[in-house]
């Protein structure tokens, strides 16, 4: 009780000097609870969302797949003569047949996209019964005939869609419009989809090119009867390989693909929570650290006065338990706020998401109260050591001795060992013959170079910073001298501070490598390889009539047609594999300059021919003139022989195994060849510009489609790299704020120990003006240490990754030199902005109460 006593005392004595490490336990725990209740709202949202939209019973065709559109692109269907045999099974109360495609763009008359912005699919059907378990129409009346079209609410005021709007809808089998009569409202949240009803004949017309199938039939039990048995009856009624499915497993079925998008999020959102974890741990050991320096003579006290060292240690380590337990649960309160945010932002960037469905866990709050408790205790376990070893003659000198800070030689060279490993981990990653060996060893190299770092720092802050100082600071005179000297007084302490920055600033500099080295790679690898003028691709394969009007665009010499092929292939050795074929136009020899190491990749486009990688070769042992059997999914199997052997080092179709279309087509049926993936165009001789503009126009009806020259390709490359770039470095926002938070708290607890000195040094004439810039200089100096080693560190990191990268073909290595040096500058920023308020306190403290501080 006496130490519970003593601990609280002391708490709410310090209160304020514990406010910034409770704030970074506070960020950390509310980035880790407001990732779970967002991601777990998500997961509540597409639960009610699929079980409402899903029947007792559905059955589909044995190929289907929710998450896919089949190779065609027109949806699996069943023969509607199946319908009436579901109905007679036992215990059905109704079965209808549904038409259901995810492979349809829908524009208005101004030919704007519906579609969603964030990634949602746009969905097309005809309007059933079963829809009315999710939805009710809300104005105007269900379609009922060819002219006439339903939309649902959330599109409809997305988009200000109103009844009589006329929408075209472009599908594989053609391009149809109608007029909306209808707008439908979901009873439950819908995340983001577009979805277009039409009557049911128009429907299996238009989106399957027959009006006698449905793409799955939705049965209803009747009274009594359970889903289970229903499955069952219905199974043993139709007799035949179909996909029948309760309404739970279409519902897990439906889930999987959104579940694996919801992980990464999740277990990508908690990575960064960690690192500001890992980042806080720094600030809460310097706080404790500078704590119990400052109470050396109250300890001493203790000690003397009989308090054991087990009760001393305890004493701290209860402190730290009531900063992580305060901190935690601030941080839960606020993680809730953050998952609302994120709510916030993402509908505002087009996907719905409604705090009805907020969802909070009992396993969040504990999970977070637990974690940022146990990272607390443990961050001040070591200070609780060094408290637990102050002697009762302690009481009798000043705190803070030297003996308590100085960095010893067994931290050194345990730092110098761990650095070495790291480095040679990394040398052994970027010697790596394969990817997927090396990216171990730069996981490793990764941790115990940035462990090594942190070990070592306290011995590099007095080379490091006497460096920055001459650069910086000795222009300032006496000033700057004891910026420098204060610096450099701990250097311990200023290591663990500089080395919170470190950790952040490593991460941005190793991204900012991999990301420009990526694009610098690419763009190299599109002005060697790519011979073409024009690429069009777009979110929906490329339909026939967009092709059509591509072909007729004037100005080109030649359009290359270019699609994926499913297809098992049987290589000479015997073994299998569903890699697939690229079948294109012979042109795409001259689109893509694909090098090869034996035969000519244009013999491959010959009759019954086919080119494989070396990657696929070395693997079976393939050679020029064998034969490879390839049996063409839904078509028959072929033997074709081996022209060419392209070489797999590029970063473009890296492994494709091409063969012509007319190959193709001579095994597939014509209502089997799937569409084109992208389509490649040249430009006649001196009219590149004048094509470029008639592609565009002749492509304006089909906006799903992008028409790119090399140039709009390159910056479109660029600007995808910098958004993923630019959503990484918001996530390790949080990471660099808390370790702005520790260089302000180092600061403050730095002035409160130093009260005497300042008092001293104003006694004998320092204006308050000097001692604020001689803080706010001892600020910068520390941050510019933490950036120096950081940014090495993250370079580092990230040659080493680019290595491993130009096992996949990206061969160019570039660094960012503008971000690099940016980021080193706003680090000397940073620095000036925490020593705002310590250096605006120390300012105004009176100065005989200084002098008088014991």
């Amino acid at each position: 009780m006496t130490v519970l006593k003593t601990s609280m005392r002391n708490f709410f004595a310090h209160k304020g000097r514990m406010a910034l490490s409770a704030v970074a336990v506070l960020l950390s725990v509310a980035f880790v609870c407001g990732t779970l209740v967002f991601t777990d709202t998500m997961n509540t949202t597409f639960d009610k969302l699929f079980a409402t939209t899903s029947s007792d019973v559905t059955v589909s065709p044995k190929e289907a797949k929710t998450d896919e559109t089949p190779q065609n692109g027109v949806p699996e269907s069943l023969p509607a003569s199946l319908l009436a045999q579901a109905r007679q099974a036992d215990g059905v109360n109704s079965a209808e047949g549904a038409v259901s495609s995810m492979n349809v763009t829908v524009v208005n008359s101004d030919n704007k996209n519906m579609g969603s912005t964030t990634g949602a699919p746009t969905i097309a059907g005809n309007w059933t019964k079963n829809d009315l378990r999710s939805m009710e129409v809300t104005s105007g009346h269900a379609p009922r005939g060819p002219t006439e079209v339903m939309v649902d609410a959330d599109t409809a005021d997305k988009h200000d869609l109103k009844l009589g709007d006329e929408l075209r809808t472009i599908a594989q089998t053609g391009d149809f419009t109608a007029k909306i009569v209808g707008i439908a409202t979901f009873k439950v949240t819908n995340p983001g989809a577009s979805v277009v009803y039409f009557d049911t004949a128009t429907a299996q017309r238009e989106l399957l090119g027959s009006t006698g199938r449905f793409t799955q039939f939705n049965v209803t039990a009747a009274t009594g009867v359970s889903d289970a048995q229903l499955k069952q009856n219905v199974t043993q009624a139709l007799d035949g390989t179909f996909k029948v499915q309760t309404q739970q497993e279409a519902a897990d079925e439906n889930r999987e693909g959104v579940g694996e998008f919801m992980d990464v999020i999740k277990y990508a959102m908690l990575g960064f929570a960690g690192i500001a974890f890992l980042v806080g741990i720094f600030l809460i050991i310097n706080t404790f650290s500078m704590l119990v320096a400052q109470r050396t003579r109250e300890i001493g006290l203790m000690r003397a006065i009989g308090s054991s060292r087990k009760q001393v240690n305890r004493s701290v380590l209860v402190e730290a338990l009531f900063l992580g337990v305060v901190g935690s649960l601030l941080g839960v309160a606020a993680g809730v706020g953050i998952a609302i945010g994120l709510m916030k932002l993402m509908s505002m960037a087009g996907m719905n998401l409604s705090t009805d469905d907020l969802t909070v866990k009992i396993s969040t709050p504990i999970a977070g109260v637990i974690l940022g408790v146990v990272v607390t205790v443990l961050a001040a376990y070591l200070p609780a050591r060094r408290a637990g070893k102050v002697s009762p003659m302690a009481a009798l000198r000043d705190a803070g001795m030297p003996a308590d800070v100085k960095a010893g030689w067994i931290r050194g060279v345990i730092g110098v060992v761990l650095t070495g490993a790291g480095g040679l981990a990394l040398y052994t990653a970027a010697s790596a013959d394969k990817a997927s060996e090396g990216a171990l060893m730069l996981g490793a190299g990764i941790v115990l170079s940035l462990i090594g770092f942190v070990v070592i720092g306290p011995l590099l802050a007095g080379a490091v910073v006497r460096v920055i100082s001459a650069v910086l600071l000795r222009a300032f005179g006496p000033v700057g001298r004891m910026a420098e000297r204060n610096a450099l007084r701990n250097p311990r302490r200023t290591g663990a501070t500089a080395a919170a920055l470190m950790i952040g600033l490593a991460l941005v500099a190793c991204l900012s490598v991999v990301g420009s080295s990526m694009v610098a790679s690419a763009t190299s690898e599109l002005d060697k390889s790519v011979g073409a003028d024009f690429i069009v691709q777009g979110n929906q394969r490329i339909v026939p009539q967009a092709q059509k009007a591509m072909e007729q665009s004037p100005g080109l010499a030649h359009v290359t047609s270019y699609k994926d092929v499913d297809a098992t292939l049987t290589s000479p050795d015997g073994k299998t594999d569903d890699s697939g074929l690229t079948a294109a136009d012979p042109t795409y020899a001259e689109d893509l300059r694909r090098p090869t190491t034996a035969g000519t990749l244009t013999a491959a486009y010959g009759k019954d021919a086919m080119s494989v990688g070396t990657d696929y070769a070395k693997k079976h042992g393939v050679r020029v003139g064998d034969t490879i059997t390839v049996a063409f999914k839904g078509g028959e199997t072929a033997k074709l022989k081996v022209a060419a052997i392209t070489d797999d080092d590029t970063a473009i179709d890296q492994g494709a195994l091409y063969t012509s279309i007319e190959t193709m087509r001579k095994y597939v049926p014509a209502d089997k060849i799937p569409p084109n993936e992208i389509m490649f165009a040249k430009a006649k001789d001196g009219q590149q510009d004048q094509a470029y503009a008639a592609l565009k126009k002749s492509l304006e009806p089909y906006p799903q489609y992008q028409v790119r020259d090399q140039t709009d390709y390159k910056q479109e490359l660029k600007d995808q790299v910098g958004q993923l770039l630019n959503m990484v470095y918001g996530l390790l926002a949080l990471a660099i704020i808390v370790a702005v938070l520790g260089v302000v708290n180092t600061l403050a607890l730095s002035v409160v120990e130093r009260t005497r000195e300042i008092g001293l040094m104003r006694a004998i004439g320092l204006s308050r003006r000097q001692l604020r810039r001689m803080i706010r200089m001892e600020s910068v100096v520390i941050a510019l240490f933490g950036a120096l080693l950081g940014l090495g560190l993250g370079m580092g990191w990230g040659a080493t990754a680019q290595k491993l990268l130009a096992l996949e073909g990206l061969n160019v290595l570039e660094i960012p030199w503008v971000t690099i040096g940016g980021v080193f500058i706003g680090s000397a920023f940073v620095g000036l902005f925490a020593a705002l308020v310590p250096a605006f306190r120390a300012g105004r403290m009176n100065v005989l109460n200084a002098i008088a501080t014991e």
